[in-house]
């Protein structure tokens, strides 16, 4: 941000001409750039488990519980989805760079561009609670959790699911985008032998009363 407030070139390339913020003629940004030396590039699995260890270890400081610790992992994750909904907005073309203007595609971004930047795939299924006395609530289900893949949780804590990390983020993303909600993360798949997803995790997300009166509204125009 500082070489695009002084007007110096960014990435090398000519830079259009006219006062206050000046951008490169290629339309590219240092928000373009990627994270990792390619597109390609991926963070060691080893080097994500240690910094992840760390934060819950950091997390796990004055918890007065389960429910404590993952509220610390959620508020963690939070701003990380408040400035993703933006990057990857951003790195859109021009002509797509909008932002979801309801439910459905908001969910959709996340289970297929926010997983894909963060895990390099897709969420396994979205699913529309059927219950009808819960309209608000949708589940993003992730069958194998990258988080939980190095986390070896006691025996006395059995409850907790260190995926309410990722869960802040979707919360982040969701109130970035101005659909503000509560999204917690639920351990479903079974501990029993021969379980093909004994790690499986819903993300609840709970849209909060006047997310779903503008969707009315939106319908009825």
């Amino acid at each position: 941000m500082a070489h695009l407030a002084t007007g110096k070139p960014v990435g090398g390339s000519k830079e259009q001409s006219g006062g206050g913020l000046r951008y490169p003629t290629n339309g590219k940004t240092i928000y373009h750039r990627p994270l990792n030396r390619s597109k390609t590039s991926e963070l060691s699995q080893a080097s994500f488990a240690y910094l992840f260890s760390e934060m819950i270890s950091y997390a796990q400081k004055r918890v007065t519980g389960i429910q404590d610790l993952e509220k610390r992992l959620n508020l963690q994750g939070h701003p990380i989805g408040l400035k993703l909904l933006d990057l990857l907005l951003i790195r859109e073309p021009a002509r797509t760079q909008a932002r979801p203007l309801n439910i459905i595609a908001l969910l959709h971004f996340i289970k297929i561009n926010i997983w894909q930047h963060l895990f390099g795939r897709q969420a396994d299924r979205l699913e529309k609670s059927s219950n009808p006395d819960t309209p608000d609530e949708y589940m993003i289900i992730d069958n194998e959790p990258l988080v939980n893949a190095y986390v070896s949780v006691p025996r006395e804590m059995s409850q907790l699911n260190c995926a309410a990390f990722v869960a802040g983020i979707i919360e982040g993303v969701c109130d970035g985008a101005a659909f503000p909600a509560r999204v917690t993360a639920h351990s479903v798949g079974g501990k029993e032998e021969g379980e093909m997803w004994p790690g499986k995790t819903v993300f609840l997300v709970k849209f909060q009363p006047e997310v779903l009166e503008r969707e009315a509204l939106i319908g009825k125009g």
